[in-house]
């Protein structure tokens, strides 16, 4: 038989034995929509380590089917078919001599993709619980003052725009500082972009008081890359507390529950750290009043210890009068005996110096008897001093006399 009729074979086969429609259970390698309002997919099954493959399929999904499934998928499970996504579908088996084996989806059930969310969801969190790293950013403390704020969004978010217009128009009149790191808020560069974000703020993290991360409004089938392992990772382990302001009012995503405080919009997310400085500022004013309190008893207080002071002044200048008088008296007193002795003992002292000096006197050892002899004006100590001829001069008590050496 020709080809042709091999094929024809096999598609008479199919349509005798799988008459029927079938509930299958894929997951999603490719998607795409077609300029024609089809979609065109590819399923496949893994084995358990998600890396071999054990079967794959085309299929398609026709315009007015797709139409149809499409907004009530997305309404149901708040996410867009994707790649990746594990789907339960309702398909008819066809064969075609040209374009060969696929399937035809009819129906998609979103409690099946909603469990399998809520289970990767569930296998995240549990993870990180095991790791323990699931409450590190609320063990941060926000500091007093969070008027420092890095903001993770995107340029032309509308959230951005309110979160700012929401801080600096803020009723109290407080003062904040906002920088922008811009990042991707849907598609499937978030998670990388977001996280890019992330590390450019933790390199400046002493300028910053705090991060938040607004994503404004938009679909919420778009949220699903804010439930990334690795996402949550690095918002768990960051360095500042984080605030997820995501905009949805559905349950929390993995980020939201790792994060530090989460709120539900960009203005809400405003609201709060304005709220925080505003407590500050109330605990501030707060202070100064029991300060001023306590410095108005405290100065009380000081009156009338100086007013009861004041008054037993005279009486104790008395008893200290007296007390000092006592004192310089008996300073006098001793400085009198003691000038009277050092007197007394230094006269003594000068008597004897007296008399020492009156004993080595010249003229006294004279007048015993004995003479002083200069030669040429100095005084001869010894016979060799002299020669024969020399004239010299001979001191006595009363008078002196020349000689000469014979």
């Amino acid at each position: 038989m020709t080809l042709l009729e091999l094929n024809g074979c096999v598609r008479s086969t199919l349509q005798f034995e799988m008459p029927d429609s079938y509930w299958v259970q894929a997951e999603i390698s490719s998607l795409n929509p077609s300029g024609q309002g089809h979609c065109y997919m590819e399923l496949v099954q893994k084995d358990t380590t998600g890396r071999i493959f054990l079967a794959r399929a085309k299929a398609n999904v026709w315009r007015t089917t797709w139409l149809r499934l499409r907004p009530y998928f997305e309404a149901q499970t708040g996410e867009s078919l994707k790649v990746g996504m594990k789907v339960l579908l309702q398909v008819t088996v066809t064969f075609h001599e040209v374009y060969g084996y696929s399937l035809t989806v009819q129906d998609i059930d979103p409690a099946y993709t909603l469990g399998d969310m809520a289970r990767r969801r569930r296998e995240i969190l549990e993870r990180l619980e095991r790791e323990g790293v699931i409450e590190l950013n609320r063990e941060l403390e926000i500091p007093l003052l969070p008027n420092r704020i890095a903001v993770i969004s995107s340029v032309t978010a509308a959230g951005y725009g309110d979160f700012r217009n929401q801080l600096y128009a803020n009723v109290y009149g407080f003062r904040f500082y906002v920088r922008l790191f811009p990042a991707l808020m849907q598609g499937e560069e978030v998670e990388r972009s977001v996280i890019a974000a992330m590390n450019a703020v933790a390199a400046r993290r002493d300028d910053f008081d705090v991060l938040v991360i607004i994503r404004g409004g938009g679909a919420v089938s778009e949220l699903s890359c804010f439930d990334s392992y690795d996402l949550a990772l690095n918002i768990a382990n960051f360095p500042l507390p984080v605030v997820t302001g995501i905009g949805h009012e559905r349950d929390d995503t993995v980020a939201d529950t790792v994060a530090h405080t989460k709120v539900k919009t960009p203005t809400a997310a405003a609201e709060f750290l304005i709220d925080k400085v505003f407590q500050a500022a109330s605990l501030l004013e707060e202070m100064t009043r029991r300060m001023g309190d306590a410095v108005k008893e405290r100065m009380n207080a000081e009156r009338i210890r100086i007013e009861k002071t004041a008054q037993k002044l005279p009486s104790l200048y008395a008893v200290i009068r007296i007390r000092n008088e006592q004192i310089i008296d008996n300073l006098w007193n001793r400085a009198l005996s003691g000038v009277r002795n050092s007197v007394t003992e230094n006269i003594h002292k000068l008597e004897l110096i007296g008399k020492s000096i009156e004993a080595a006197d010249p003229v006294l050892i004279l007048k015993r008897g004995y003479t002083l002899t200069r030669c040429d004006g100095h005084v001869v100590r010894s016979v060799s001093d002299l020669q024969k001829g020399v004239r010299i001069t001979s001191v006595f008590p009363d008078g002196t006399v020349e000689s000469e050496i014979i």
